[in-house]
């Protein structure tokens, strides 16, 4: 991921928007070991405070800006606000990476004029995740989805996607 340069001629067919929240778009299933995802994110679109269900998860921004916000795991009741260990801006061909150990985060586009687009890989491939609410820490688990897979729209995606509330 770290030496990888954006070439929009390589993934731009991969990049597929929505108009009201952010994509996961699936390039490569990797023989069920991994998956590498392409996520659009229009201007203001955000993820959910969200774990990642012990799979390890890169991220290269390809184009634009994003925020992450990383958080402390809630209390074992799950009550009272949120703690916020940190939050930094990555710009075009920066990258990061979570995992459980690390804490949870929520990534999202501040930009109210231009969208941004980051590639994914999340080893072992997964197919639920919890979100937190960040006033309260309560967790509730989401059924990952896809935007569009190789390239082709999901046949009924027009579901709205839970992972993006």
């Amino acid at each position: 991921m770290e030496s990888y340069e954006s070439n929009p001629a390589e993934w731009m067919k991969y990049a597929q928007f929505d108009q009201y929240r952010y994509t996961r778009n699936l390039v490569d299933k990797g023989n069920g070991k991994f998956n590498l995802m392409i996520l659009c994110w229009g201007e203001g679109h955000g993820s959910s405070i969200h774990d990642h269900t012990d799979s390890h998860c890169f991220m290269k921004i390809l184009q634009g800006n994003l925020k992450e916000t990383l958080f402390e795991w809630p209390g074992k009741k799950g009550t009272g606000a949120m703690t916020k260990k940190s939050e930094r801006v990555l710009g075009e061909n920066q990258c990061a990476y979570i995992h459980d150990s690390i804490g949870l985060h929520r990534v999202e586009n501040t930009s109210h004029t231009e969208s941004a687009v980051s590639l994914h890989l999340y080893s072992p491939a997964f197919d639920n995740c919890n979100t937190f609410d960040q006033r309260t820490g309560h967790k509730h688990k989401v059924k990952m989805t896809f935007y569009s897979q190789f390239g082709e729209r999901t046949p009924g995606a027009t579901a709205v996607s839970q992972e993006n509330n």
